[in-house]
């Protein structure tokens, strides 16, 4: 008798995930609404789970303990009995529709766990292992929704998950050193002569730290420009949405350098204008639509610290659902693409006028209707 395949998240579990996002995770409506809706909706179960998974660590008086109930939470999905609660309900659906492999979560909890333990990073490699697990298990998750498994494309989503987190971490250098948190490379500073210890006492920016921040950044882009012939072997409606988020991060990590990589004493911001260029260049139609027989990307191995994500996806012997031709936005352009990049622009348009004017800037139902396909 053949086995029917695993049912999507309920819509009402959905709804309930979207509401959660709704004010804590703007930018993901943002950037969601230039995805399809096969992706979208298991997507927007994922995220919220991520969300109340790092707001039970920040938010807790006991984060250790709070790291702990997730593990449960997380335990209890991959049996096929989530707790009753949506977000739960959802991320079970999702995970056993997907074969998303247990060892991705994990990767990501821990990530949670080094920064509870407050976990030095002595060398790049190591500051790459934390990447790997707070950023490139999201990267391998997304390229699984898009139907994606194969080692090659999901080494180089974890390429763009790792430069973001290095963008991330040269951008917020002085915010985290003021809270006792340093995710820059100690053998670098070291090198630069930098009592590491008495500066995290005192973070003041000089020159040293400019050439620490000009070395990480310089990793960064070089992750970035492998990343983008990942992007290329994306289904054709999914890649904008990611070329959108590289163009959008790897701008931040362009304002650091044009600062004279002063992290310390600001914090670099792209403005919403910028970001309505860089999305409008993302969604040009050139990306999405030229090459879209999907060249593999090129045998440029995966970073070691990230290989056991791959390895976790490639051993999974669970078979994952293929997407059909006719969910591909490249069969309907006019409708599925072009009303997508449209609904996108004109959010970022909203968004503007509407910081402006103090207002609340999402509104889910607007988003949810611009974003349908």
């Amino acid at each position: 008798m053949r086995q029917s395949s695993p049912e999507p998240a309920r819509p009402s579990d959905l709804d309930a995930c979207r509401e959660l996002l709704r004010h804590g995770s703007k930018s993901f409506f943002a950037a969601s609404l230039l995805l399809p809706r096969s992706v979208r909706d298991p997507a927007t179960a994922l995220y919220a789970f991520c969300r109340i998974a790092d707001d039970a660590v920040d938010l807790s008086d006991d984060p250790a303990a709070a790291l702990a109930q997730l593990h449960l939470r997380l335990e209890r999905i991959y049996r096929g009995q989530p707790f009753d609660h949506p977000v739960d309900r959802a991320t079970a659906a999702e995970v056993a529709r997907f074969a998303l492999p247990r060892t991705v979560f994990d990767a990501l909890l821990e990530g949670f766990a080094w920064d509870i333990e407050g976990r030095r990073y002595d060398d790049l490699s190591s500051v790459l292992d934390y990447a790997a697990r707070v950023a490139a298990t999201v990267g391998v998750l997304m390229t699984l929704l898009m139907g994606e498994r194969d080692p090659a494309t999901l080494a180089r989503a974890c390429d763009l998950g790792v430069a973001m987190q290095l963008t991330n971490i040269a951008r917020d250098v002085g915010e985290d050193a003021r809270n006792g948190r340093l995710y820059l490379p100690r053998d670098w500073l070291v090198e630069e002569g930098v009592d590491v210890e008495a500066w995290l006492a005192n973070p003041v920016y000089d020159q040293r730290i400019a050439a620490v921040l000009r070395r990480l950044l310089a990793v960064a882009e070089g992750l970035y420009g492998r990343s983008q012939s990942g992007i290329r072997a994306l289904p054709p409606d999914c890649r904008s949405a990611i070329h959108a988020a590289r163009l959008v991060y790897s701008e931040i990590g362009h304002l650091v350098a044009a600062g004279g990589h002063d992290s310390v004493t600001g914090r670099a911001v792209v403005s919403k204008a910028r970001k309505l260029v860089l999305v409008a260049r993302a969604c040009a139609p050139g990306l999405s639509l030229v090459g879209w027989l999907r060249p593999s990307p090129p045998e440029v191995p995966a970073l070691a610290e990230v290989q056991f994500l791959i390895d976790a996806v490639t051993t999974e012997r669970r078979r994952a659902p293929v997407r059909r031709i006719e969910d591909f936005s490249l069969v309907r352009p006019l409708r599925g693409f072009r009303r997508r990049t449209v609904g996108v622009i004109e959010l970022f348009e909203k968004v503007l006028a509407r910081e402006n004017a103090g207002e609340e800037i999402i509104n889910l139902g607007r988003l949810n209707e611009a974003g349908r396909s």
